[in-house]
């Protein structure tokens, strides 16, 4: 009996421990499901490690991984919309995913991390294998989709001299991605971004932080590192980047000087560098006139000055500015100016510029820092200071209002200008915001201006060149690098594009030719190419070639003007209302079609223009990708294609261009 007693017992005791075992595994297991439930919002799943976002569909879209620490679960909670944690396993933060839905078709999700420590950056990694990407910055080497080579650590995302620091980010940049599986990112203006990539891994990195870094707190606030930003999810790329346009780009308030789009610009530098002259300018008005062309204005570039910093014409190279402005006005020429933010200290300007502290000083605020450009050393103008906007716009003004000056090409302004410590007047905690307020120098100008460099710049309604181009055929600042950029900054939302001039600048050692002048067959491919952009520009003119050369720019001007201009000006009047851009990517309107996400020689201009050149040397054919449509050549062939088609080896001579303009 005590035997058997004492197994019942011992049955019952194991008995009483299985039970509460289950007991505990399932209540373990429905507090995982809550949890998980917990951690769950719309198409997003969080976990401690970062968090997958789904389209509507199911499929992935986008992973993003903390690379900077991990979350503790234990500290998230869910209300309604927003999922919040207080702790990682670092230290305390402040960290929430919250959910909007700003269509029926789109989710957006608003995610911020904050450090609650001020020696801690945030950094935040996101996979690219699935999908192609577009957006982000003009660059030295432009690719479209972007194509990062390498590995970068997280470097400040602001706007640089690419011409001068290859490896840097460009003169225009947003901090806006766009992927084409339909999902697009934001990060907030607030953020001390910087970027950075793994191409073996194929991962980008978002990182916040304080420290070794350009970008600097409000004052009186802790250096706390804060990484915000949006994440939209749409049904389609086109979809999915017109609402952020919408909600999160600035558009331009009007379309500048209709003659700009219609008729060429002529430019000085190209030809003539620093060594420009009173003579010189008249015969340049002077063969333009002679061989026919029209003209939206006369670009006079560098050299005009006898130091740099100063607003009066050298009397050496210009012994009567105001007859030599006078006899361009009765030919019909207006006249633009180049201009720039420095003045150097061997200018008369500069001692009345320290004086009435018009220029970026060192970080006391005693002196003004002296700033190392490709002209010579000087200050540079605080365009947060109005006392120097002001300045600097009287100086413009009294031009204008002497010679009869149209408008003026701002030159430079990016952040790179600007010394690596330093103190301006208006606290700049994001040293891009500098070249913001030097864009804004243009608004009373902006009918004809030319800048190189914006950020959060896309309302001011001028026209924004590419930086200064190579005389070569490649990627990097070549001719093949023109199309990916242009389709870049459309995307970033700057739609009125000066592509440079026709030929590069041809600058020794970076020219393929005879030493002096670009190429020839290249210089032909890259007139016909500028023929279907907004503006076309010439420095290097035609007639340094030969009567053909003469006579195909004359062909290509015309058709400038009569078939490609009267579409961009609609549309450039359409954007105002829409943000949609001019110059279009192939999947605009092949949204499904993986072959559209690749091309990046081939181009639209809004919906119904497409346009392929030939970008390479001594061809003369190109293969070209046709979208579904009904399509008419420029050499009156018909497709009626239900699928897209490649056509193999299309013919294309040298004074020709392919396009194909849609059939309703």
């Amino acid at each position: 009996m005590d035997k058997d007693c004492g197994r019942l017992v011992g049955a019952v005791v194991i008995g009483v421990v299985l039970v509460m075992a289950v007991v505990a595994a399932w209540c373990d297991y429905f507090a995982s499901l809550r949890k998980a439930d917990l951690l769950k919002t719309e198409w997003l799943d969080l976990n401690k490690d970062g968090f997958l976002i789904r389209n509507q569909a199911g499929g992935s879209v986008l992973k993003m991984g903390f690379r900077s620490g991990t979350l503790d679960l234990d500290s998230c909670s869910k209300e309604g919309v927003i999922i919040r944690c207080s702790r990682s396993f670092a230290g305390k933060v402040n960290f929430f995913i919250m959910t909007v839905k700003p269509k029926k078709t789109v989710v957006c999700y608003r995610v911020r991390w904050e450090e609650l420590e001020s020696d801690r950056p945030v950094e935040h990694a996101m996979s690219y294998t699935e999908s192609y990407w577009y957006g982000g910055a003009e660059t030295a080497v432009q690719h479209w989709p972007m194509a990062f080579s390498g590995q970068q650590a997280p470097k400040s995302f602001v706007t640089s001299d690419v011409y001068s620091n290859r490896h840097d980010f460009g003169g225009i940049l947003k901090r806006y991605w766009l992927s084409s599986n339909a999902t697009a990112i934001k990060i907030n203006d607030s953020v001390p971004f910087h970027l950075g990539w793994n191409d073996t891994e194929k991962t980008m990195y978002f990182q916040a932080r304080y420290q070794d870094s350009p970008y600097k707190p409000a004052p009186g606030r802790p250096p706390y590192a804060e990484l915000s930003y949006r994440v939209c999810v749409g049904p389609d790329v086109t979809s999915i980047h017109k609402v952020m346009a919408r909600r999160y780009f600035r558009k331009p308030n009007k379309v500048p000087a209709k003659e700009m789009f219609r008729h060429p610009i002529w430019s000085t530098w190209a030809l003539y560098k620093t060594n420009i002259n009173q003579e010189k300018l008249l015969i340049y008005a002077e063969n333009i006139r002679n061989y026919g062309f029209n003209c939206s204005h006369l670009e006079l570039d560098d050299g005009y000055t006898s130091q740099y910093g100063e607003f009066e014409f050298d009397t050496q190279k210009f012994p009567n500015a105001s007859a030599m402005f006078q006899k361009l006005k009765a030919d019909g020429f207006l006249v633009s100016l180049w201009t720039h933010p420095f003045v150097n200290y061997d200018s008369a300007n500069f001692v009345p510029c320290v004086q009435k502290g018009l220029f970026v000083m060192e970080p006391t605020g005693q002196l003004p820092a002296l700033v190392k450009w490709w002209n010579g050393i000087g200050g540079i103008l605080d365009f947060t200071n109005p006392e120097a906007r002001n300045w600097f716009t009287s100086q413009l003004l009294s031009l204008r209002h002497k010679y009869g000056i149209s408008s003026f090409k701002l030159d430079a302004g990016e952040s790179s200008c600007l010394p690596w410590q330093f103190r301006t007047q208006a606290h700049l905690p994001d040293p891009s915001t500098f070249t913001r307020h030097y864009t804004e120098m243009a608004i009373p100008f902006n009918e004809r201006t030319e800048l190189q460099s914006g950020y959060g710049s896309q309302n001011i309604s001028c026209f924004f060149r590419l930086i200064d181009r190579d005389s070569v055929w490649g990627y990097e600042l070549g001719l093949k690098s023109l199309i990916p950029t242009v389709l870049t900054i459309s995307i970033l939302g700057y739609q009125f594009i000066l592509p440079d001039m026709i030929g590069g600048n041809a600058y020794p050692n970076r020219t393929d030719g005879n030493g002096k002048l670009p190429d020839r067959e290249l210089y032909i491919r890259w007139l016909e190419l500028s023929a279907f952009m907004p503006s076309m520009q010439f420095s290097i003119p035609p007639w340094e070639y030969d009567d053909e050369v003469v006579a195909i720019a004359q062909r290509f001007t015309e058709l400038h003007e009569t078939l490609v201009a009267p579409r961009i000006i609609e549309l450039a009047e359409e954007l105002l209302d829409t943000g949609d851009p001019i110059i279009r990517p192939l999947w605009w309107i092949a949204t499904s079609d993986e072959t559209a996400y690749r091309v990046d020689s081939q181009f639209l201009i809004g919906d119904d223009l497409m346009v392929a050149p030939v970008l390479e040397p001594g061809k003369q054919e190109r293969d070209i990708y046709l979208p579904a449509g009904r399509w008419k050549s420029y050499k009156g062939e018909r497709f009626y294609n239900k699928e897209p088609i490649h056509l193999t080896d299309y013919p294309v001579d040298l004074d020709e261009i392919a396009y194909f303009e849609w059939i309703y």
